[in-house]
């Protein structure tokens, strides 16, 4: 589904990956070894070279909006710019929102929450269903379960499988062997600016 060739960013690269729908790829490496500069040139947030496709169609025949609308990148700590929730999911189902928000242990009444009261974890939680509702081909999640106690990254995990299950490719970055083992079902590690390949 992603094909990544040649990919460089700064520091990093050439890169090559492949993500294919209903694949779940964890990133392992280093703090600092640019794992998140990685995921926000594959999601063209940052300028990079190489040549990237989504099923068969090159990033340069989208508009940065377009691709990023396919290739969803979510931070491990989240930029918003209202005051409230809500206008952050304008424009998404509302059925689909509202189940994913219970999937994560939020209510419905999240989406009326001021921003600047929101706990580290629900800032997570709240932009993984943001991005879930947006059904994106391929998922980007830096550290989805860092700020988060066992209960809530054990249902962020339930809904990234269930995104795979139903085709999306996803990509996480984690410090954390024992997830990347569980979750994924590929793993890669980077290092020397490089990814290579960890036998499962």
């Amino acid at each position: 589904m992603l094909s990544v060739r040649n990919l460089k960013r700064l520091s990093i690269g050439p890169i090559d990956l492949d993500v294919e729908g209903g694949e779940i790829v964890a990133l392992t490496g280093p703090s600092g070894v640019g794992k998140s500069m990685l995921l926000r040139a594959i999601s063209d947030l940052d300028p990079n070279t190489g040549t990237l496709s989504l099923d068969g169609q090159d990033r340069d025949a989208m508009s940065a909006p377009q691709w990023r609308k396919h290739v969803m990148y979510v931070p491990a700590h989240t930029g918003w710019w209202a005051e409230t929730v809500e206008p952050h999911f304008i424009g998404l189902d509302r059925t689909r929102v509202k189940d994913t928000l219970h999937g994560l242990n939020l209510e419905s009444t999240a989406l009326g929450w001021q921003v600047a009261n929101l706990s580290t974890g629900e800032r997570q939680r709240l932009a993984l269903a943001r991005a879930l509702a947006h059904d994106p081909k391929i998922l980007l999640l830096d550290e989805p379960t860092s700020g988060l106690d066992g209960d809530n990254a054990g249902r962020v995990e339930t809904l990234v499988r269930a995104a795979a299950t139903a085709g999306s490719g996803v990509v996480f970055v984690t410090h954390d062997t024992v997830q990347a083992n569980r979750l994924s079902t590929r793993r890669v590690y980077f290092h020397d600016a490089q990814l290579h390949e960890v036998p499962q």
